[in-house]
């Protein structure tokens, strides 16, 4: 069971599986769900933990009866130990912190957690706090965390039976999935886990239908692009049956028009109308179609009407009951009951390589005549006989974004009550660029040099002494900004954001479009947005 890559392995983002460790899951999926349908006994003893003193905990923070029967009853079926924490009466509402009663908990031999929050990267973070407890406590074992669902940022278990419910009436293909995505996509985390989770398939198209109140978050269509996606965008339904090549599978989401305040509820009918099928479209349909919702439909003003339950366009009911053998299959793995039969890609640690990027780069300066005598700054800068001159900060960049963005970095650096000041230098392209120049004995260390790299890349820094330059360095995008105080993300509902009060060390990870995403909760930054106004702490 050692050599079982599954074993204590935390969902806490559908990327925490590899693609082919997903196909390996979806395999499994189909062999337990016939094997029930088949009451083939012998293969269901197979999957089963079947251990009275596996503890598998659920701790829904937020409410739920879905994901969480779904989950309670794939406990069962395993015969293991389930426990509920009872929210509303434990310490969590009395201000303890989140990882303090986590780590009790997992004291108490319980293998799995299973946790629903509002709060987003609370799994990821969890999973983190438990390594190190784990470590300081010599537990053989480092306790599992499922995310049942964390805000508006994921919620991977949907997306495995969302993507398996796909599968089968692909017949098991990975080929192609031509889907459309309906409804709320801005709130919609069932809709954000797919930007990632569709990579299980080989070529995606994907058609966004939404108006513009609740269309998909940059971020995440950004991301699909990155992930090779395919991707349309339209404002409503009827618009969308107007294009060419209309998807074979529609999934549905139901509007939380509720969560966006006054102005959107005085148009919500309107709202609702694009995002909702309507009988007249039912002869535009390609052969075959399929409808999907993650559940439950809207009682009032359901996106998938009722009239269309007894019709072969409703997936949405199977999908739901594929939840349970999904998630029993989960647990079975994670248990490491099943698993040790797989021999494919492993999901490997993608930062590693990113450690190794150098992205503060030294100036060979041994060929230039005379030490590399300070140049002459245009517009009145004059050469500094010692000092640091930070020079192409923000080309390109309008002279007052700039000159806000100066700002910033002279107090990320701490550089702020030292003598000198900033400029705006125009190129002969045309193009403008802030230059810093503080005179003085400036010794920084590596760390500031990081710092500088984080707040300012593709600038230059010239170290100046007896006026001659006698360090040069060009900085680039760091691939991870993390270990700074100062640092800071957006997204107040994110277990990283101060707000939260867990003392949790944001960090961010470097996109592939030059954005820095959340480590925690995934929202993109600009490395202009990642700081506490104020810098250092």
């Amino acid at each position: 069971m050692s050599d079982n890559v599954f074993t204590g392995r935390s969902l806490t983002v559908i990327e925490d599986f590899s693609i082919e460790e997903r196909r390996y899951f979806f395999k499994k999926v189909y062999e337990l769900k016939n094997a029930i349908l088949s009451d083939d006994r012998k293969t269901m003893d197979e999957f089963r933990i079947n251990d009275p003193d596996f503890g598998i905990y659920e701790v829904f923070l937020e409410d739920s009866t879905r994901t969480k029967e779904s989950f309670r009853n794939a406990a069962k079926f395993h015969h293991a130990k389930v426990s509920e924490l009872i929210c509303s009466s434990s310490s969590i509402n009395k201000g303890e912190s989140y990882a303090d009663t986590f780590n009790m908990l997992s004291g108490y031999d319980n293998a799995i957690f299973i946790v629903r929050s509002k709060v987003e990267g609370l799994c990821r973070y969890l999973d983190e706090q438990s390594r190190a407890y784990q470590q300081r406590n010599n537990l053989k074992l480092k306790r599992a965390f499922i995310n049942a669902g964390d805000g508006k940022h994921e919620h991977p278990t949907q997306e495995l039976l969302d993507e398996f419910t796909f599968l089968e009436d692909n017949n098991m293909d990975f080929s192609s999935l031509h889907v459309a995505l309906v409804g709320d996509l801005y709130h919609g985390r069932t809709v954000h886990s797919k930007a990632d989770g569709l990579k299980v398939f080989d070529n995606v198209k994907v058609d966004l239908i939404a108006p513009a109140e609740l269309a998909m978050p940059d971020s995440y269509v950004e991301k699909m692009k990155e992930n090779g996606f395919e991707v349309r965008i339209f404002p409503s339904i009827e618009e969308y049956l107007k294009a060419d090549d209309i998807a074979d599978k529609w999934y549905f989401t139901r509007p939380q028009l509720e969560r966006m305040g006054e102005r959107i509820l005085q148009k919500q009918d309107e709202l609702r109308k694009s995002i909702t099928f309507r009988r007249e479209f039912m002869p535009l349909l390609k052969e075959g179609t399929k409808f999907y919702h993650p559940l439950p439909r809207h009682k009032e003003h359901p996106t998938i009407p009722t009239f269309l339950d007894n019709t072969p366009l409703n997936a949405w009911e199977r999908q739901a009951i594929n939840g349970m053998y999904c998630r029993m299959v989960l647990l079975s793995l994670i248990a490491g009951k099943i698993g040790s039969d797989y021999t494919g890609k492993v999901k490997t640690d993608e930062e590693s390589a990113l450690r190794q990027e150098e992205y503060i780069v030294s100036v060979d300066l041994s060929d230039r005549p005379a030490g590399g005598k300070v140049k002459n700054y245009s517009e009145g800068v004059h050469p500094i006989d010692n000092g640091i001159v930070i020079d192409h900060i923000c080309k390109g960049d309008s002279p007052s974004e700039i000159r806000e963005h100066m700002r910033l970095i002279s107090s990320v650096l701490g550089v702020d009550e030292g003598r000198g000041g900033e400029w705006i230098s125009r190129g002969a392209d045309g193009s403008f660029k802030g230059i810093i120049f503080r005179p003085g004995e400036y010794n920084l260390s590596r760390k500031d040099l990081k710092r500088l790299a984080a707040v300012a890349p593709h600038c230059t820094l010239n170290i100046i002494k007896d006026g001659k330059v006698i360090e040069k360095f060009r900085t680039h995008m760091p691939p991870r900004i993390y270990n700074f105080d100062d640092l800071c993300c957006a997204n107040e509902a994110c277990i990283s954001h101060p707000s939260q009060g867990e003392g949790v060390s944001s960090m961010f990870i470097r996109t592939q479009d030059g954005h820095y995403a959340c480590a925690y909760c995934g929202r993109f930054h600009t490395y202009k947005e990642i700081w506490k106004r104020g810098g250092r702490n």
